[in-house]
């Protein structure tokens, strides 16, 4: 329920599943939103247990944005499981929902692989999130654990306690023994899907798998060496056609980027020394947590809706 209150819309954070007649220890409170909200907003989003009640729309970037109409990934497919439950973050576009079922099955279909174990997607609402990442703002990000799954059937407590192994040695120069033939596969599945727009993974992953692919090298254009990402790889999807409040990222460079990974792991290997500091220069000053009022304007229809 929305009421108008001093040019304030009066937002129902809601504690279960919504319904007027629940007992009043799950009944919402109240929280005052508007336009012109400077609190940080990853108090905001942070809070909300559910989607919106909205056709399903990304507003703004993927690091600056908000999703409306959000879907839930269920917790438990027949080739994947959804972990950290407590986060509440399996959340997303309809579209990354449709594409982490699709890539689940093609890696269940890789020796060792049962699916997949999938890690953060978004919040309810999308949004900053009140830990961990700058993105993952707008439904079209997820997290897909470097773990082979061999159980599908866990615990809402073991996928709390259950952790993704690392796949690299030399601060990320190399892939360690862990790394396999599986890995390279889903990698390659995952980045030739025309629905996304890169994958991020630490910068020896992407070496090795130019050194190893024999075949069609089109796809490598999409894996992106980026910092950490060891654990874990991380699918970004390209705005859904005709989304026009969705903010695409600039597309990588042509050619298959190998190159550029190469120079990532040399500056590992042989870091460049760091350039000398003005002593006269200011520091500089942190940067301010982004407030309601600096996402998009339809970032507060989001909040209130029901």
């Amino acid at each position: 329920m929305q009421f108008k209150v001093f040019g304030f819309i009066v937002l129902a954070a809601l504690a279960g599943c919504g319904d007027d007649d629940k007992p009043a220890k799950n009944q919402a409170q109240a929280t005052a939103v508007s336009s012109n909200d400077y609190r940080p907003a990853k108090t905001l989003f942070g809070a909300m247990k559910s989607g919106s009640k909205q056709a399903d729309e990304s507003f703004g970037s993927y690091a600056k944005g908000c999703l409306a109409g959000a879907k839930q990934l269920p917790e438990t497919g027949p080739t994947w499981q959804a972990m950290r439950l407590s986060r509440n973050r399996n959340w997303g576009q309809p579209i990354l929902i449709d594409y982490l079922q699709d890539l689940s099955r093609k890696a269940a279909q890789q020796p060792g692989w049962n699916g997949l174990y999938i890690g953060d997607m978004s919040q309810p609402r999308g949004g900053p999130m009140l830990s961990g990442h700058a993105s993952h703002q707008i439904g079209l990000d997820a997290d897909i654990w470097m773990l082979p799954p061999d159980r599908l059937d866990l615990t809402a407590s073991e996928r709390e306690n259950l952790s993704s192994i690392s796949m690299r040695k030399s601060a990320g120069a190399f892939v360690n023994d862990r790394w396999t033939k599986q890995h390279h596969n889903i990698l390659k599945a995952a980045a030739s899907d025309p629905r996304v727009a890169r994958i991020f993974v630490f910068p020896g992953a992407k070496v090795q798998m130019c050194n190893d692919e024999t075949g069609d090298r089109a796809w490598l254009n999409k894996i992106r060496p980026w910092y950490g990402h060891h654990y874990h790889f991380h699918v970004r999807l390209k705005c859904p056609t005709g989304d026009k409040s969705c903010v695409d990222q600039v597309p990588p460079p042509s050619g298959d980027g190998c190159a550029d990974a190469q120079s990532w792991v040399n500056n590992i290997l042989n870091p460049p020394p760091p350039k000398p500091r003005d002593p006269n220069a200011p520091k500089p000053k942190p940067s301010a947590p982004i407030s309601l009022a600096t996402l998009p304007a339809q970032c507060t229809s989001v909040l209130s809706s029901r």
